[in-house]
């Protein structure tokens, strides 16, 4: 008697059961399945959190290590300084008070011949105020003409490239090694400026300034006590140095490949790595405002500010280079996605590439093997163009935000191409709803 039909429909159901049960791990349909995902969700979560909170210390890390580590990179860095407006006024001032400080007015009327006494009285009171008013604002546009020379960007630079250690040591607190930090500052030495100001007044006529000492002022590029508690941790960064952002780039990685839905997963870990790096921008700007108010009234707040802001720069290029990543990732990784507006770019996309290629086909353009050696081949050649573009990336010294959109432009462009060539003849277009850039339109 044979086995009715029903029977072995539903012997067949119970197997398939079965057999998606194995598959799933044992677990069985329902709740079980649904914590797994919950418990994997957690940990994705938990690892794009962790790696967004190491994209900032990362950055910080990398920033650190490179102007630390690298003297010739710190000088190149700080050379600018030599013609910023705020700089050489303050050392212009600095450098006028070191004079005026050993310039003694009635002795300076007494070297001259009493004939010639009302000549040189009426041509210092031509600059206006008193007399002594007036021979600091002599002595201040001779320090202002050595400032404005190019003899001043060489002192400036010579003088950097010393402190370069002194600013290791107030940044870390590592007071190994020969250069120590004595005070809370660190300071340039402008008696190679007093100098040259004493030989533009002797030049002037003031033969009194060649009988002044050599004299040693300061200028202050950076007030290490204002570091206060950051000094362990910046040591410590130096030495995590390349390998902190390494490391939140593969808590990030993880937490994608972990997630049950990495696409979206990937938009969250790539907006999220934007948002912590706008978050350290604005740190950095509420920490300079803090920084400028702590300082003494003998420091020139606006040099200061200069100077912070010069040493920052590439940190905060770090900083737009890694919020228009993220954006330009979280995008592409949205535009691959099954939502409405995702699929009509890519059928816009895939609709202007087969309206050009038909109109190559009526201009008589023929592109032989070529096109079929990129359709066979072509989801290998989109991969390629991406791997080539991010490998650009890395290994492009110091990118900024506008070299990473520059990228980004030559990537689409190049696909664009990929997909043009890849597409059949006129009668054969290739499918707009799946077609986008790379034409990976397909779910993760």
């Amino acid at each position: 008697m044979g086995t009715p039909a029903g029977a072995s429909g539903d012997d067949e159901l119970t197997r398939l059961r079965a057999r998606v049960a194995a598959l799933e791990g044992g677990a069985a349909p329902g709740r079980p399945r649904r914590e797994h995902h919950r418990v994997r969700s957690f940990f994705s979560g938990l690892l794009v959190v962790i790696g967004c909170v190491l994209v900032p210390l990362g950055l910080v890390a990398a920033w650190t290590a490179d102007l630390l580590g690298d003297t010739d990179r710190y000088v190149r860095t700080v050379r600018p300084l030599a013609s910023d407006p705020d700089v050489q006024a303050a050392v212009a001032n600095r450098a006028t008070d070191a004079v005026m400080d050993h310039i003694d007015l009635p002795a300076l009327l007494e070297d001259v011949a009493p004939d010639q006494r009302p000549l040189v009285e009426k041509a210092l009171g031509k600059l206006g105020g008193s007399l002594e008013g007036a021979l600091r604002s002599f002595v201040h546009d001779r320090a202002q003409d050595v400032v404005a020379s190019p003899a001043f960007e060489a002192i400036w630079t010579d003088a950097n490239r010393t402190i370069h250690t002194s600013l290791d040591r107030a940044l870390t607190g590592d007071q190994d090694g020969a250069v120590k930090i004595e005070t809370d500052a660190v300071t340039i030495d402008l008696a190679p400026v007093v100098e040259r100001v004493k030989e533009r007044l002797v030049d002037s006529g003031l033969t009194a300034a060649g009988k002044i000492p050599e004299v040693h002022t300061d200028f202050t590029v950076l007030r290490s006590d204002d570091i206060g508690k950051a000094k362990t941790g910046f040591a410590l960064l130096q030495t995590l140095g390349v390998w902190l952002p390494v490391i939140a780039v593969l808590f990030l990685a993880g937490g994608v490949l972990l997630a049950v839905r990495r696409r979206r997963a990937l938009v969250a870990a790539a907006l999220g790595l934007a948002v912590a790096a706008v978050v350290l921008g604005i740190a950095l700007t509420v920490f300079r405002t803090v920084y400028l108010n702590a300082l003494p009234a003998s420091v020139s707040p606006a040099a200061a500010g200069s100077v912070y802001d010069t040493l920052i720069r590439f940190l905060r290029t770090s900083v737009r280079v890694c919020a228009v990543l993220g954006v330009l990732v979280a995008l592409a990784a949205w535009l691959t996605g099954p939502s409405r507006p995702a699929v009509l770019a890519r059928r816009l996309w895939g609709s202007g590439i087969t309206a050009t290629r038909s109109t190559a086909d009526r201009a008589g353009l023929r592109l032989g093997p070529v096109g079929g050696f990129v359709r066979r081949f072509r989801t290998w050649i989109v991969w390629i163009l991406v791997a080539g573009a991010a490998l650009a990336f890395v290994l492009w010294p110091h990118p900024t935000g506008w070299v990473v959109i520059g990228l980004a432009l030559a990537l689409l462009f190049a696909l664009a191409v990929t997909d043009f060539l890849a597409g059949g003849p006129p009668g054969e277009p290739a499918r707009a709803d799946t077609a986008g850039p790379g034409g990976s339109g397909a779910a993760v």
